[in-house]
């Protein structure tokens, strides 16, 4: 036991302090143990917390380079994003914090049984020839966390979000590395496996465009048409409560979109926050009506 403690700096100042070479390796290798411990946990604490201080600060930082319009860019963006940024972070800052446990407590543990004199090369080989066995019978288990790992770090969607993912389209109310839950429009509930996903239709980042298209007699003046649409297209812009909470550009009359013998199909396009399309088209629809029948203009079904 003296012969074990010629390299050993801790072993060596207890056999001086005890002066007993029988059992001070013991407790030193003990104290080394303890040592290791708690110097792993020590590390871990202290990786984690610079985790969350670098997943807060992602969190709460960051400027809308993009601006729709002149002037700042409203507020229901900034939520959105600011929104997105937190899901992704802490996601992320999660997923670091895992990663950093194992390699840290893992390390710790291989250490002590090196000190316990306990051969780990057998136990790596093992663990490997374990880990190689797992993979093959979990190809598609590693496919999805692959796929998640992916779909975060590109930022693809986020809880809130309206995606179209092949197998169901609605509503994303979690997300993880495995599977992405969605609740379409009849309430429906959609667990997708990230690897099943081969593309993704968004409908919620940066903007969305509202359309709606007004049919016409063929023998309506044009020009007349065109004016009384802009009209309508310059007074939905002035109006306040919808410019700073649903439309985020001016709407513009396309022009005639079709054409047929019965019929002139004028188009209004409009830009808007993500997801907010449908109830500016309802808007937009109620308003050019009211605007036609003050004209006495008639629709007419499009061919």
């Amino acid at each position: 036991m003296a012969q074990a403690c010629q390299n050993d700096p801790i072993c060596s100042s207890f056999v001086g302090m005890l002066d007993n070479a029988t059992w001070a390796p013991l407790v030193a290798s003990g104290v080394t143990i303890v040592l290791i411990l708690v110097l792993a946990f020590v590390v871990r604490n202290i990786t984690h917390r610079i985790i969350t201080r670098v997943v807060n600060r992602a969190a709460s930082s960051g400027s809308i380079a993009h601006r729709f319009r002149k002037g700042a860019a409203p507020d229901g963006i900034d939520v959105l994003l600011h929104e997105r940024r937190k899901q992704r972070a802490e996601t992320m800052g999660s997923v670091l914090k895992h990663v950093a446990s194992i390699v840290i407590l893992g390390t710790a543990v291989l250490t002590v049984l090196d000190r316990l004199t306990i051969p780990i090369a057998p136990l790596l080989t093992s663990v490997g020839i374990l880990g190689v066995a797992i993979g093959f019978g979990a190809q598609e288990l590693v496919k999805d966390f692959i796929a998640g790992m992916f779909m975060l770090l590109e930022d693809q969607y986020g809880v809130g979000d309206v995606i179209d993912a092949g197998a169901a389209v609605g509503t994303v109310e979690a997300v993880t590395l495995r599977v992405t839950r969605l609740r379409d429009a009849d309430g429906r509930v959609w667990y997708v496996r990230n690897g099943t996903i081969t593309r993704v239709g968004n409908e919620s980042q940066g903007w969305s465009r509202a359309y709606v298209d007004v049919p016409v007699p063929y023998d309506s003046d044009v020009a007349s048409v065109r004016e009384l649409l802009e009209g309508v297209a310059e007074k939905i812009w002035a109006d306040t409560e919808l410019r700073e909470s649903k439309i985020v550009e001016e709407p513009q009359v396309v022009g005639v979109e079709q054409l047929s013998d019965s019929s002139l199909v004028f188009r209004i396009s409009a830009k808007t926050l993500p997801s907010a399309q449908a109830e500016v088209s309802r808007e937009l629809r109620l308003r050019v009506k009211s605007a036609l029948d003050s004209a006495g203009i008639a629709l007419v079904g499009s061919a």
